[in-house]
């Protein structure tokens, strides 16, 4: 396991104050607030420490209220909204300051047999074929007006194996393309065999890329480039089928709208023998920058 992907699993791990009410440590990421995807994880992290451990998440639904500060704490407080048979809910409220950041809402689900139908996989290359982020980053070096973002986005990547099938948006600023994007992801080590951990994993990386596909259709570089300002809004993941977050997953992604100051993203993520494991759809904020 590398030392990047064992800190993020230290980030995962909260701690629990009261029977409902968890902490969780911040750190920086690229632009100066909360990573979406680290919030969303440890909110789904605060409400599986509260359910039975035969019933799986199934679905998430989210909504970002306030940039998170990285150099204070998060406290989570888990409300027990309904325990069935079959479901199990809980909403997750995150604070910070004294302020709600994040709300979550999460359901989880005894197994189960029932009707079994999915949407084929996508043609993508072999992962193994293409390059990683330490290789394929410093290509594009001269696309950062900031020299330091390179070594910032390699490092924000080294937990997670994370490689473009396609050039990402910041090496083809000023050209637009079709609004779709395609990565493959693993972490960077073996991980437990916990299922709500890989869920929880799975939620930290779907943050990363998803509003590509957006930027994609405008010819757009991304925050890093600075041709565009945003943050997410909301996001919602149902869990399909089990999975393993240390195997390769392909996150294959699309932007159907964008307007209002908003973009939309969607996707779906299969695992590597063509299961269809997760539905992904988040909103966020998309702006060109006033010069």
């Amino acid at each position: 396991m590398s030392a990047a992907l064992d800190s993020l699993l230290d980030l995962l791990d909260l701690e629990r104050i009261e029977r409902d009410i968890f902490r969780g440590a911040s750190r920086s990421a690229l632009i100066p607030r909360v990573f979406g995807g680290q919030v969303a994880a440890q909110a789904l992290v605060a409400a599986g420490r509260t359910v039975p451990a035969d019933r799986a998440a199934h679905s998430l639904h989210a909504y970002f209220l306030r940039a998170g500060d990285p150099g204070a704490p998060i406290v989570y407080t888990v409300d027990r909204i309904r325990d069935g048979r079959s479901f199990t809910t809980r909403r997750v409220v995150a604070v910070q300051h004294g302020q709600p950041v994040f709300h979550l809402s999460a359901s989880f689900q005894v197994y189960e047999e029932g009707l079994e139908h999915q949407a084929d996989m996508p043609a993508a290359p072999d992962p193994e074929t293409l390059p990683t982020a330490a290789e394929m980053l410093p290509r594009y070096a001269d696309r950062f007006s900031d020299p330091g973002v390179v070594d910032r986005l390699a490092e924000a990547r080294e937990a997670v194996d994370l490689r473009y099938v396609d050039a990402p948006p910041f090496a083809t600023a000023g050209e637009a393309r079709e609004p779709r994007s395609q990565v493959w992801f693993r972490t960077n080590g073996k991980l437990a065999d916990d299922p709500l951990l890989h869920v929880c994993m799975a939620t930290y990386v779907s943050d990363m890329t998803l509003l590509d596909s957006v930027l994609l259709a405008h010819g757009r570089g991304g925050w890093a480039v600075g041709d565009v300002v945003g943050a997410s809004l909301d996001h919602a993941m149902w869990f399909h089928r089990p999975f393993r977050a240390d195997e390769w997953l392909l996150y294959d992604q699309e932007s159907p709208s964008a307007s209002g100051g908003r973009g939309l993203g969607q996707a779906r993520i299969h695992t590597a023998d063509g299961r269809l494991a997760i539905t992904v759809i988040q909103e966020g904020v998309v702006r060109v920058p006033r010069r």
